[in-house]
């Protein structure tokens, strides 16, 4: 099956053509304001330049900047409803408190604390309020907001009552979109409710860039299932996107570690992407990114959900370099304006790009037209460029090993040859496309972290594996394909029922 994967970046909107494992082609298009354009322009450029027919085409994969811009820019927002289901408890600190207070004036709608929820143990805290619930549905439908996020206390060891709760707003305000925190976020209320908040924000956007990517594909003569890529180097259907874009925050950086792994052949390393605009360094475990521990935080909201570990810097292509003073490079970028305001493409803006094709480095433009920089001050920017390479790279490594680091992306020439601490730079070919061939190369997973009771540890782990099954190919996943990747339990001796938390990962190939 022919593959096309595609990924959106500041500077460049990539795509590839992947047979099995075998690169037919590739192409770049500049990013637009849209960058809905930016995909059709990269679509028709990786087939006419391929001479494939659209009709070939069995699967298509998109990385997409949409979702995490939505909220980094505050636009694009739906206005939402927040129910939180805990009272007596968790009453101290309501729903949008920790927010940045410009996206919650942008977002924020009615709020409902119900009574609810449950103990560390299943046990219930107090009775679902069915009452209160369908009081604050009806508020919830005549304020006109287009989604909710329903939160409950424990509801990841527990989900009766936000699924008692959805039930009661579907009923009442049957136009109305809820997403439930159990289905995204781990143990922890605050940041489990910002995650399905930002998730109920984002699916009425996310409807229309999925529906946009269809008529996108359609456009193109290409009649075949549409993919979009999540944080954890996986996919899954566009339509399980559109429900869950919080998923896809990361999916850029992801692509790129995932593409590093397909092209070098090698599963544990570290790899640096450099783009236009950004540096993303990142640490491969068995072929997938490592996840972060700890919370992250998404335009200024915590969360704690499945993210990559990432470091990453103000380092680009398209980074501007102060012509009186090579020590002061970026973090401001020209982006996707590159190709008119490098010094090498005519343009008036000294660039990364500038000062790596002046110091022999890469070819690109017309050399001619920094031919005049001082040599010193050229060397000296190079330096600089190196030493925050560098450093970002030492801020990623987990410990002293010394291990291979895989250079990629269209500025993966401002990476030097050699770094401390790395046992080698590896480079490889087609590693400007690399977000986009991890894109096409990508599996389905599915994912759970849950508390389970009166069961065996061994039957304790054959259900994790089950629930992440069902959730895999839920997602598009081939069931006879399915295997697990990652899985870790931990018995919890303070709680009764010989309880035990099990945390598992499983990947399919994508359903032909």
């Amino acid at each position: 099956m022919i593959r096309v994967g595609i990924d959106v970046g500041g500077t460049n909107t990539d795509a590839v053509l992947l047979d099995g494992t075998a690169v037919l082609h590739a192409a770049k298009a500049g990013t637009t304001q849209d960058v809905t354009g930016g995909i059709l322009a990269a679509l028709a450029a990786v087939l006419g330049e391929a001479g494939l027919a659209a009709s070939r085409i069995g699967a298509v994969m998109i990385g997409t900047t949409h979702f995490t811009n939505a909220v980094v820019q505050r636009r694009d927002l739906a206005r939402i409803a927040a129910v939180r289901v805990g009272l007596p408890a968790a009453a101290t600190l309501p729903p949008f408190v920790d927010w940045p207070a410009d996206l919650r004036a942008a977002v924020e709608g009615p709020v409902a604390m119900i009574r609810g929820g449950h103990e560390v143990d299943g046990r219930p805290l107090v009775p679902f309020d069915e009452e209160a619930m369908r009081a604050a549905a009806r508020q919830i439908a005549a304020s006109g907001v287009a989604a909710a996020g329903i939160c409950a206390v424990f509801a990841p060891l527990n989900a009766a009552d936000e699924q008692r709760a959805a039930a009661i707003l579907a009923a009442e305000a049957p136009v109305v979109s809820a997403t439930l925190s159990h289905e995204l976020g781990r143990i922890g209320l605050l940041a489990r409710e910002n995650v399905a908040l930002l998730n109920a924000a984002l699916v009425p956007m996310a409807t229309r860039t999925v529906a946009a990517f269809h008529a996108a594909l359609a456009g193109a003569g290409i009649d075949a299932p549409l993919y979009i890529t999540q944080n954890d180097g996986t996919v899954a259907t566009a339509e399980e996107a559109a429900r869950f874009p919080v998923r896809s925050f990361a999916s850029g950086p992801t692509n790129s570690l995932r593409g590093a792994a397909f092209l070098s052949g090698l599963a544990d390393a570290m790899v640096v992407d450099v783009g236009g605009t950004t540096a993303d360094v990142g640490s491969l475990v068995a072929g997938f990114p490592r996840e972060a521990n700890n919370v992250v935080e998404v335009g200024g909201v915590r969360t704690l959900f499945r993210m990559p570990d990432l470091v990453s810097i103000g380092l680009g292509g398209g980074t501007l370099v102060d012509p009186a003073n090579p020590e002061r490079v970026g973090p401001v970028s020209v982006g996707f304006r590159l190709k008119e305001r490098a010094l090498v493409f005519g343009g008036p803006d000294l660039t990364c790009t500038d000062i790596a094709v002046a110091a022999g480095l890469v070819t690109l433009g017309d050399p001619g037209r920094v031919a005049g920089l001082d040599t010193g001050f050229v060397r000296a920017a190079v330096a600089r460029i190196h030493a925050l390479a560098a450093d970002a790279v030492d801020r990623m490594r987990a410990d002293a090993t010394p291990r291979p680091l895989v250079a990629v992306g269209g500025a993966a020439f401002l990476v030097p040859d050699g770094i401390a601490g790395i046992a080698r730079v590896v480079r490889v070919a087609h590693q400007g496309v690399a977000n986009a061939l991890g894109a096409a190369i990508a599996q389905v997973s599915g994912e759970v972290d849950q508390v389970f009771q009166g069961l065996s540890r061994e039957q304790a782990l054959e259900e994790a594996r089950r629930v992440a099954t069902d959730r895999a190919v839920r997602a598009g996943a081939d069931p006879a394909t399915v295997a697990l990747v990652d899985q870790e339990d931990i018995p919890i001796a303070y709680l009764p029922g010989n309880s035990l938390r099990v945390r598992a990962r499983v990947v399919g190939d994508v359903r032909g």
